[in-house]
């Protein structure tokens, strides 16, 4: 049983890993169009008025790429609980190095974010 519930947390990791970085690369991307617009009209020697539209829509889907990211992080935090229920907590899934390491100063406690303040 607990060699069923490891395969599946692997495969359940690697799924959330490829989404994470596809989320990440389509926001890297979204952004680097974003600013290339504007200094490329000016290259062309356009007006200020030419592509406004296509720049408010872009910085509008870098905004909903944001959005998830958030969501994403947050299932991985939830997947984080859920290995813990199932008896997997000690153990860690997919390949050394694969899994980014937690933030410092930040932990989670009742669904809200706290970061620890240094000693003076």
């Amino acid at each position: 049983m607990l060699k069923q519930r490891r395969m599946a947390a692997e495969q359940i990791a690697g799924a959330l890993f490829e989404a994470e970085a596809a989320i990440d690369a389509a926001l890297a991307k979204t952004a680097h169009l974003t600013g290339v617009m504007p200094s490329l009209r000016t290259m062309a020697g356009a007006s200020a008025l030419i592509g406004q539209d296509a720049v408010e829509r872009a910085s509008q889907a870098i905004m909903a790429l944001a959005e998830a990211r958030r969501a994403i992080v947050e299932t991985h935090k939830e997947l984080s609980v859920a290995q813990s229920q199932v008896g997997l907590g000690a153990v860690m899934v997919g390949e050394p190095g694969e899994k980014p390491a937690p933030v410092v100063g930040y932990e989670r406690t009742g669904g809200r974010r706290l970061r620890t303040v240094a000693a003076a």
